[in-house]
């Protein structure tokens, strides 16, 4: 099955207080995908506008209100396959000094599989700004010969449906959730995902092991505390909707997985969506060190500090966001031993069979890597292009615009539209990357520097990556990358994108 990414891009989100934003409307949107057995699939797309970054107009009985303008256009191959625009207003307000209350769209698009463009247009309608655009790629595939599981949409809240209306699903109205990261006051992640089986038989017997758990999103290893498996028979759709209690959830990066086994104890369908955690109250669990024994491994016969600080530190870019704690707290404090115990635990934990192997291989990789993207400043692995390498290996194919006046469109032919004093940039293409979970996935990286070959990353459409499907605006040479990134990006997979702004 072709897995379905839930995206999540922040439009110019701002903290302001008052009427206006300094730095105009703000808005997350995502997207899920599902299927209608003797209809066809469906799109659906949450849009969250954010109450205290719009202007508010005083109407009757002394209440003011926000409008803003949306526009929704779906492509495929350059050709419009639907299109919105529709007007969207905020909930009534008394007091507009203290306005919080971000409100939600959602709309649905009946879509035959394929591979499609959302381009989406934003405007505040008491605002004199330009509006907002933002352009992206989406796919649906419910292959009609196998089972698959729809796009997994988070969820706020949801009770029974009393008026069908867009909300409802399976007799209950769901209000998603759009952001993916979840802070410490929100306790509960609810989700909803379907099951269908376009095979199935009347009468059937058969029956699948249908599961859903929360996994490390840097290492896949499954948290067995977040764990749901339930036996459910066949049907043309299985409905699933769950819920973890993730209080005691730690900080971090982690995947929502929804998986299908058959009798054989074989994975069928599946589909994965990345969130994140914040959760500032609650110790991650501790790296057992103290059973640790390095007693004739070979971790034990790295004699010198020095050498195993620069190991630890080059394994960074394959750190949980637990180990990547203890390296930069523990680094230079920790004893010998303490970081022989970490190191050696470290490559257990992704090769329980051969962890010496594995960390030679990775260690040959960091010395190619440190002479392929090293800079004036920086080691190879500490560098945007020297992580990706490392976390995800090499590139199938890499293009690469060193200095010219071609722009890129990630979607067109590299002829396209030229865009005059475009920076050199690279986008590298994987066939696969994760154990083959995500297919042809694409990294765009963007010269910081035209005095140096420093590129850093500014889009994916990799989980967990940073997102910006407007991308290209950033080649222009009148804008000086390295201060644009230091000053206004916010390299944050919360967002999977970045913030900026870009003088509307």
């Amino acid at each position: 099955m072709k897995k379905l990414t839930l995206l999540l891009i922040s439009l110019l989100a701002a903290s302001v207080a008052g009427l206006a934003s300094p730095r105009g409307l703000g808005a997350y949107l995502s997207h899920a995908t599902f299927n209608v057995p003797g209809q066809g699939p469906y799109l659906e797309t949450y849009l969250e506008i954010l109450g205290n970054t719009i202007r508010y107009k005083a109407i009757d009985g002394g209440k003011f209100q926000g409008s803003v303008q949306v526009t929704m256009i779906i492509k495929q191959d350059s050709v419009i396959r639907d299109f919105r625009k529709y007007e969207l207003l905020s909930p009534e307000v008394s007091d507009t000094t203290a306005v919080g209350i971000n409100f939600i769209d959602q709309q649905r698009f009946m879509l035959p599989d394929g591979n499609y463009t959302i381009d989406l247009s934003i405007a505040d309608i008491n605002s004199p700004r330009k509006p907002h655009f933002v352009t992206y790629p989406v796919s649906i595939s419910f292959p009609a010969d196998q089972l698959s599981v729809s796009g997994i949409q988070m969820i706020s809240a949801y009770s029974k449906t009393i008026t069908e209306n867009v909300l409802s699903k399976s007799g209950y109205d769901f209000v998603p959730f759009v952001d993916n990261f979840y802070p410490s006051d929100k306790n509960k992640l609810t989700f909803y995902a379907e099951i269908y089986n376009p095979l199935h038989q009347e009468g059937s017997e058969e029956k699948y092991l249908v599961s859903a758990f929360i996994e490390s999103f840097e290492t896949k290893k499954i948290l067995t505390d977040y764990v749901r498996v339930k036996k459910e028979p066949s049907r043309p759709v299985n409905v699933l909707v769950n819920e973890f209690d993730i209080t005691q959830l730690p900080s971090g990066n982690y995947n929502l997985v929804v998986n299908v086994r058959n009798k054989s104890n074989e994975v069928i369908a599946q589909n994965i969506t990345f969130f994140q955690r914040s959760n500032p109250g609650v110790g991650s669990p501790a790296i057992d060190l103290a059973s640790v024994s390095v007693a004739n491994t070979f971790a034990d016969r790295i004699s010198n500090a020095d050498t195993l600080r620069e190991y630890l530190r080059s394994m960074q870019p394959i750190a949980t966001e637990m180990e990547s704690i203890f390296i930069r707290s523990q680094l230079n404090t920790a004893s010998l031993e303490m970081l022989k115990q970490f190191f050696l635990n470290f490559w257990r934990t992704r090769d329980e069979t051969n962890p010496e192997a594995t960390w030679e291989a990775y260690k040959f990789e960091v010395k190619k890597v440190n002479v392929a993207y090293k800079t004036q400043l920086r080691k190879g692995y500490e560098t945007d292009m020297g992580r990706v390498y490392l976390r995800y290996g090499p590139p199938n194919s890499i293009v690469d615009r060193p200095f010219e006046t071609t722009g890129y469109n990630l979607n067109a032919p590299v002829n396209g539209k030229p865009e005059r004093g475009s920076v050199p940039y690279q986008i590298w293409h994987y066939y696969s990357i994760n154990n083959n979970r995500e297919r042809n996935r694409k990294f765009v990286f963007i010269s910081s520097s035209l005095k140096t070959m420093d590129y850093m990353l500014v889009h994916s459409d990799a989980m967990g990556e940073i997102q910006n499907f407007n991308w290209q605006r950033m080649l222009s040479r009148d804008l000086d990358i390295e201060d644009y990134n230091a000053d206004t990006m916010k390299k944050d997979r919360r967002t999977s994108s970045f913030d900026y702004n870009d003088g509307f």
